[in-house]
C-alpha cells in the first residue's frame, strides 16, 4: 500500500468546456463489506466514452499540463448543455470495469476471504490506482489469472451472456448480431457455438467475414455486399432468428433486419395479410456507433418491437440465480470463451494524450486499448 492515489475524471464547466484530468485523491478505507483493490488493468470500452467525452466536440480538443499531469480540454456545444446540467462543475470519475489485487479488506467474512486475491470489479470510476468496492461488485478470479486477462470480465462477457439469456427468456431460438467482428461479437460466437445456438453475424468487411469464419462461425453476411438482403433473409429462413442486437443504433440496419425477418417468416405463405405475420420480431439497440436518427421502413407488419438494451437493466430482468451462474461462467472461462485481446497498453497519463484519444476514440474493430495505472 501507498499513501498516493489518483483517478481520471471528466468535468463539464458552466462555460461549455469539457476537461479530462488526473486528480490526486485519498487512499480509500474499506467498510465491513468492502475491499481495496490495487487496480492493475482496465479496458477502454465504448461504454466508457459516454462519461469520458460526454457530448463534447473532440475535434476542438487541446492538450495542456505536463507529462505527469496532462489535461485535455474540448468545447461542448451550447445546445446540449441543458441535458448535462446535473454534471456541470462536478468531477465525474471515469471507468466501468477493471481488475487487480485485493490489498485491504473490511471485517466481514466475505471481504476477508478476498484478501490477496485477483478480482475483477465493476462500477464507480475504475480508472484509478486504488479502488474501494463492495464485495458484490467483484468476481473472484481463478488462481493464476492475470489482471490483463481479468480486466474485461464484466461489460463484454456479461453483455454477450445477457443477450443469450434474453433470447431464451423471450422465447426466441436464434440471434442476429450486427458489427459482429468486435470483441463482444467474438465472445458471442464462442458462447453460441458452445451452447448450440444459431447466430447470424453481420459484418461490413471481407476481412471481418474471414475472421469469424476462421473462428467457426456458420452464418456470416456482409452488409456492404450487393446481395446483403438476400443473404440475410436466407440465413434467417434457415435459423428462424427473430431477435437481433445492434450496437450501431442510427441508420436503417435494424429496420433492414426486421424486414428480412418478416420476409423469411412469410416466404412460403400464400395468403396475404395487410397486418403482416403474427410472429413477434424484436430488435435491440445496445450502442450508438451511429448517433444519427433510427430509420424504420415499416414493411415488417405489426408484431415487432425496437428497444434499447442496457446490461444492468437486462441483468435485473434475468434474476439473481441466472446472473450468479453467468458470473461463475465468466470466471471459469475468462481465458477461453471470454478472452479479450488488446492492441495497445497505456498508462493513465498516456490515456490523456491527444494522439491516444484520436486512436482509441475511433472505436475501430480490432483495436482495443488497455490502461495499466501502475505504470
Amino acid at each position: 500500500m501507498t499513501d498516493k492515489n489518483k483517478q481520471l475524471v471528466s468535468t463539464i464547466s458552466d462555460d461549455n468546456k469539457l476537461t479530462l484530468s488526473l486528480k490526486d485523491i485519498d487512499m480509500p478505507q474499506p467498510g465491513p463489506d468492502e475491499i481495496v483493490v490495487r487496480m492493475e488493468a482496465m479496458p477502454l470500452n465504448p461504454s466508457d466514452f459516454g462519461v469520458m467525452f460526454s457530448a463534447a466536440d473532440m475535434s476542438t480538443a487541446t492538450q495542456s499540463g505536463t507529462d505527469d499531469s496532462p489535461v485535455i480540454t474540448a468545447d461542448v456545444p451550447e445546445k446540449v448543455m441543458p441535458a448535462l446540467k446535473t454534471r456541470v462543475n462536478k468531477d465525474t470519475p471515469v471507468g466501468n470495469e477493471g481488475a487487480g489485487t485485493v490489498v485491504a479488506a473490511g471485517s466481514s467474512e466475505a471481504a476477508q476471504a478476498l484478501m490477496g486475491k485477483m478480482v475483477a470489479v465493476i462500477g464507480g470510476g475504475t480508472y484509478r490506482q486504488y479502488h474501494c468496492v463492495n464485495v458484490r461488485s467483484c468476481i473472484e478470479m481463478k488462481d493464476g489469472t492475470t489482471a490483463t486477462e481479468a480486466a474485461s470480465s464484466f461489460v463484454n462477457p456479461l453483455t454477450s451472456l445477457a443477450m443469450v439469456e434474453t433470447m431464451r427468456a423471450e422465447g426466441h431460438k436464434a440471434i442476429v448480431h450486427a458489427a459482429a467482428a468486435s470483441s463482444l461479437g467474438q465472445m458471442l460466437n464462442r458462447i453460441c457455438m458452445a451452447d448450440g445456438i444459431d447466430l447470424i453475424n453481420i459484418v461490413r468487411k471481407e476481412s471481418q467475414e474471414k475472421l469469424l469464419r476462421d473462428m467457426g462461425a456458420k452464418y456470416v453476411v456482409n452488409s456492404s455486399s450487393e446481395t446483403f438482403t438476400k443473404d440475410l433473409t436466407a440465413a434467417i429462413i434457415e435459423t428462424g432468428a427473430t431477435i437481433s442486437f445492434d450496437p450501431i443504433g442510427g441508420g436503417k440496419l435494424s429496420s433492414d433486419i426486421l424486414n428480412c425477418m418478416e420476409a423469411a417468416i412469410t416466404h412460403d405463405v400464400e395468403e396475404y395479410s395487410v397486418y403482416g405475420s403474427d410472429a413477434f420480431k424484436q430488435a435491440y439497440i445496445y450502442g450508438a456507433l451511429d448517433r444519427g436518427p433510427i430509420t424504420l421502413n415499416r414493411n415488417f407488419g405489426f408484431a415487432w418491437g425496437v428497444n434499447g438494451f442496457l446490461l444492468f437493466n437486462a441483468l435485473g430482468k434475468l434474476g439473481s440465480e441466472t446472473v450468479k451462474a453467468m458470473r461463475k461462467r465468466v470466471a471459469e472461462e475468462i481465458t477461453t470463451t471470454f478472452a479479450s485481446s488488446y492492441t495497445h497498453e497505456v498508462t493513465l497519463e498516456e490515456a490523456l494524450q491527444l494522439k491516444s484519444i484520436a486512436a482509441y476514440g475511433k472505436q475501430a474493430t480490432g483495436e482495443k486499448y488497455l490502461i495499466k495505472p501502475q505504470g
